[in-house]
């Protein structure tokens, strides 16, 4: 059985940085597109980072509102995504999942529709 698991939100300082983690098991994401999502009270689902899977030379995504500040990467051997998060604003505040990604380019990722490919998700609150 499919399952992603988030890890490494939490409280922090605006200008901070986390970084958070994405377990995959019950399959290989080697040949998955990846990403990171949030959402936040109030609000819609955001894509904010993707990246391609192996076979397509990682291409990755960055939303406007944080291109510059967070780096998406992958590590096919431990089956893992990360997503490191620099100059953390309160507007980042969310619950952060990762999910598999059905299209993927510099200028859009679209999600999985598939719910046994989404994590739990982990709070990331950025406040003073």
């Amino acid at each position: 059985q499919a399952q992603l698991v988030e890890s490494g939100g939490g409280l922090v300082q605006p200008g901070g940085s986390l970084r958070l983690s994405c377990a995959a098991s019950g399959f290989t994401l080697d040949y998955h597109h990846l990403g990171w999502f949030r959402q936040a009270p109030g609000k819609e689902r955001e894509g904010i980072s993707c990246i391609g899977s192996s076979i397509s030379d990682s291409v990755a995504y960055y939303a406007d509102s944080v291109r510059g500040r967070f780096a998406i990467t992958r590590d096919n051997a431990k089956n893992m995504v990360y997503l490191q998060m620099n100059s953390l604003k309160p507007e980042d505040t969310a619950n952060y999942y990762c999910a598999t990604v059905d299209v993927i380019s510099r200028t859009q990722c679209v999600p999985t529709r598939d719910h046994n490919y989404w994590g739990q998700g982990t709070q990331v609150t950025v406040s003073s």
